[in-house]
């Protein structure tokens, strides 16, 4: 009986040993990320050896802003079992090289200071003692004229001498204590920076045989993203239009991208795939019709931290549902031009609070708060083969940790290191159902200091043609418009550009990729070449009472010249008053063949004009009236 009670405790034991699943570290690098217009997917790869059996690999040096619900395992034989993530509070961070080359700095000034304060007691001993001894002659001596000016000229020159010495120790001490304070102040900055835990990543896995297999770990971290950016170049206007696409990256993952392949995505992970649904709009008598911002075109200020006021560097500022962004200088003031039909800004800065403003005027100052709940809420979910699951399990091996089932991609993939050249960036574009996307085909490198890093993703020349565009009644500038048919091939996202024609820098203006047209429009800015003149004629502008009606004309005259040495394609608008009621008779006399929109009043010319010549517009229109009546008309 007792030989068999031991037998099976034996039996009992050696299952649970087998049972036991080793834990193994694994320190990965990052080889590809895909960046986001906000957020970013990043992929490890490795190749790891496992034991037989069931093992635990454990993902390290991860970034503090893993989300959760994006991780994903791909293996190749290997069986993925269970996926957990956890913070580990426990690594204390070194002092960084940085630190230690100030605190180096700071010693080495410390010692001149010791050297230089140690001369300058010297020097003021020596003054002091000159002072004491200036008295020239004794009880026996006669002063004869050569003694005294002996004595004098000795004196002054040394006493001279040592404050002049003393003066150049006094300034080269000051200067030391600047530096000194600099030094501090940046200490101070790097101490103050808030310290984040790192993430963890738990794979179980279950190996049918021991061997070296290629794991590939993806997941979806925040504090990153992009916007574009352009620089549109026209030489002439008989030339192609150059444009420039750029991409304005920067991460504070907490984690550098060292030589990674770097992917741009228009993608946006956070916005909501929910379709928008009209609510019921009642009429009575004493309901009003919706109510809508005024639009504004461009908006600035600053963005600081709320609890002492000090600007912060960096910031990202964007307009919510579209590409167009900015980030604070080291003022914390930032410049974002507004396009018409979106208007809501969105400050976000790593470890704050983001916050949401409504572009009502054209100057929003923001305070951010610092969000110390960032990093409490620790949620897993995942899914497991072909179905997905909402709940986490417990792991069947009775070791009492919390697990989510991760999908199994039973793909082996194979990879290498990548070797950074220096050379012009090459790229591949890529177009899906929804987004766009560039692939750099080269290494890049992108540190976490959440500094923009400027990326070239392509240059095209585009065919273009260019026309003058002015409302003289408005503003009497001409400006230069490039037509761009067929834009939509480019897959440009909205964003600003920055406008260079014939070599010079014109200004921004806003590439509005959301307008429905078949032709983009870029503003080039104006060209003080075209002369443009609107003025009233006088000899037509009359007023007269005919019957029960008053009857009033009024007249102008546009005069448009080209001082160009090449033929330019004009179009210029003006306006006739358009009538709101029956008894109010407006009638064109004179529009010159203008194109005339009856509903909006709108008069448009389209003409060519050869070098050096000048065209002129009539306009002349007559409105009739009641004469009890009294109206405006310019």
């Amino acid at each position: 009986m007792k030989q068999t009670l031991s037998l099976i405790f034996l039996l009992i034991f050696s299952q649970t040993f087998a049972q036991k699943v080793t834990e193994q570290e694994v320190k990965t690098k990052i080889n590809e990320v895909t960046v986001f217009i906000k957020d970013a997917q990043i992929v490890r790869q490795k190749s790891v050896m496992v034991k037989k059996g069931k093992t635990i690999l454990k993902f390290v040096g991860l970034s503090p802003f893993v989300k959760k619900k994006s991780i994903q395992v791909k293996a190749g034989d290997v069986m993925v079992l269970s996926v957990n993530h956890q913070f580990n509070y426990l690594i204390k961070k070194k002092i960084e090289a940085e630190v230690q080359v100030i605190l180096d700095k700071q010693k080495a000034i410390n010692e001149q200071y010791q050297q230089l304060s140690l001369q300058k007691s010297i020097i003021a001993e020596q003054l002091s003692f000159l002072q004491t001894n200036k008295q020239i002659g004794g009880k026996n001596e006669t002063l004869t004229a050569t003694n005294f000016k002996a004595v004098a000229d000795f004196y002054g020159s040394k006493y001279a001498d040592l404050r002049q010495k003393e003066a150049q120790l006094t300034k080269k001490i000051a200067q030391l204590k600047k530096t000194d304070n600099k030094y501090k102040k940046q200490l101070k900055t790097i101490y103050n920076r808030k310290e984040y835990p790192t993430s963890e990543i738990l794979v179980k896995i279950d190996s049918k045989k021991a061997g070296k297999y290629d794991l590939e770990l993806s997941y979806v971290v925040g504090n990153a993203g992009w916007y574009p950016t352009y620089d549109i170049r026209a030489k002439s206007i008989d030339e192609p239009v150059n444009l420039l696409y750029k991409a304005n990256v920067k991460q504070d993952t907490k984690v550098d991208w060292d030589n990674v392949k770097l992917s741009l995505s228009s993608s946006n992970p956070n916005l909501s795939g929910v379709k928008p649904k009209l609510k019921t709009y009642f009429l009575d008598y004493y309901s009003r019709p919706p109510i809508y911002a005024a639009t504004v075109h461009h908006v600035s200020g600053m963005v600081t931290d709320a609890a002492d006021g000090s600007p912060l560097v960096g910031a990202n500022v964007t307009i919510e549902g579209t590409t167009i962004g900015a980030a604070t200088d080291f003022d914390g003031k930032y410049s974002l031009t507004i396009p018409n039909n979106n208007a809501i800004l969105e400050f976000s800065y790593v470890g704050y609070k983001t916050v949401k403003r409504t572009a009502i005027s054209e100057n929003i100052d923001v305070s951010l708060e610092e969000d110390e709940n960032a990093l409490q809420t620790v949620v897993i979910r995942g899914a497991s083969g072909i179905n997905s699951f909402e709940k986490s399990a417990t792991d069947d091996e009775g070791d009492g940790v919390e697990v989510a089932y991760a999908q199994q991609i039973v793909t082996s993939k194979s990879f290498k290191n990548n070797t950074y050249k220096k050379e012009a960036i090459p790229f591949e574009q890529e177009t899906n159902q929804t987004t766009v996307s560039f692939k750099i085909k080269m290494p890049y490198t992108i540190h976490s200091d959440n500094k923009n890093y400027n990326v070239e993703i392509a240059d095209y020349q585009v065919p273009a043609s260019y026309q003058y565009y002015s409302v003289p009644k408005i503003d009497t500038d001409a400006f230069l418009l490039a037509n761009i048919t067929d834009w939509e091939k480019y897959n440009l996202l909205a964003g600003e550009a920055n406008i260079f024609f014939q070599d010079t820098y014109i200004g921004k203006t806003l590439l509005n990729t959301s307008a429905i047209s078949d032709t983009l429009q870029i503003s080039l800015g104006r060209d003080k070449s075209i002369s443009i003149t609107r003025k009233k004629i006088k000899d037509y502008t009359t007023r007269q009472f005919i019957g029960s009606k008053k009857e009033e004309t009024r007249a102008y005259e546009i005069t448009v010249k080209n001082n160009k040495n090449k033929r330019i394609s004009m179009v210029v608008y003006d306006q006739i008053p358009v009538s709101k009621l029956e008894e109010i008779k407006i009638e064109p006399l004179e529009i010159s063949g203008a194109k005339y929109n009856k509903e909006t009043g709108e008069l448009k010319w389209e003409f060519s004009l050869n070098p050096g010549k000048k065209k002129i517009i009539q306009l002349r229109y007559s409105v009739k009236y009641p004469k009890y009546r009294s109206l405006i008309i310019e």
